[in-house]
């Protein structure tokens, strides 16, 4: 069976996908753990407090939760050696990009620019009135409703429960998995849909499966590795990497080429998934989201935090 170091060696065109595992080694609570955000006795419990609906009907309540549990851990975490690792190979130029789960910005942070960010960032926040953007710093502040100058109430721009992915976010995702040779897959366990199904976009030669516990695709791993994925993608040596420019910041917010002094991109507005076309299934494993069957009237949608 041949080594991590030995794959990425003779691969030139790599892709990564990852969850919630990448970031737990950086002091981010997961969600499905013993100590999960999902597993913690609450009186409205996480799924129903990082909805579309909930947010809309009780946004008093969703920024309690969102400030504590999402946005506060994100904001005080540092980049562990997986980010870094991933933005080297990004600069050695062996990666076609990060497919990520996490809404955290660790990655971008880390250095890498090829980032698909399938459910949004804290780092993203527009008014629902009039679309002007927020850095998550504006966020963060307070205790109330953040509130535009407009008036307008502004929101993060994460998928919540009941939403659809970004359909640019999820193509240039799908165009990074069929460009790759090689696919390491790290710190999830597969089971949000549809984002698990997009790792079926990937026709290349060998796939790299770095998780503490079981995934559907194990068995279609030429490599598997049961270690945090710190330790496994910190260890390589990369060949052709040269230390770049650096992420910069101002006034303590990420400032990332292209996208303008606050981090935030084109606003994206979120879109409730339909009731008559697409029956919604809540998986029973407890996964992150909603998975909606596809019919011949739409696509597949799913909600995220």
């Amino acid at each position: 069976m041949p080594t991590l170091q030995q794959l990425v060696d003779s691969h030139a065109r790599i892709a990564f996908f990852g969850g919630a595992g990448v970031s737990t080694e950086s002091g981010i609570p997961d969600f499905r753990s013993a100590d999960g955000l999902y597993r913690q006795r609450r009186a409205i419990p996480a799924e129903v407090l990082l909805s579309h609906d909930f947010f809309l009907e009780h946004p008093e309540e969703f920024y309690a939760f969102y400030r504590e549990s999402i946005l506060r851990p994100a904001l005080l975490a540092k980049p562990n050696p997986a980010h870094q690792a991933l933005a080297r190979l990004e600069r050695a130029g062996k990666l076609t990009g990060v497919v990520t789960q996490n809404i955290d910005g660790l990655h971008q942070a880390a250095g890498s620019r090829r980032v698909f960010e399938l459910h949004g960032s804290v780092h993203r926040n527009f008014c629902l009135r009039c679309g002007r953007r927020y850095d998550a710093a504006f966020v963060a502040q307070g205790a109330g409703l953040p509130r535009c100058a407009c008036g307008g109430l502004v929101r993060p721009d994460v998928v919540l429960y009941g939403e659809a992915l970004d359909e640019d976010t999820v193509r240039g995702a799908l165009n990074a998995l069929m460009r790759a040779d090689l696919l390491i897959v790290g710190g999830t366990s597969l089971a949000v849909y549809p984002a698990a199904a997009y790792l079926d976009a990937f026709r290349g030669d060998a796939l790299v499966v770095i998780n503490r516990d079981p995934t559907p695709r194990d068995g279609a791993a030429a490599l598997l590795l049961r270690e945090p994925i710190g330790q496994a993608l910190g260890s390589l040596q990369i060949q052709g990497y040269k230390k770049g420019r650096q992420p910069e910041r101002s006034g303590g917010r990420l400032v990332l080429r292209g996208w303008g002094e606050s981090g935030a991109r084109r606003p994206q507005r979120r879109r409730s998934a339909s009731k008559t076309s697409a029956q919604a299934m809540v998986s029973a494993r407890g996964t992150r989201g909603l998975s909606f069957a596809p019919d011949s009237n739409s696509a597949q949608k799913c909600s995220i935090s």
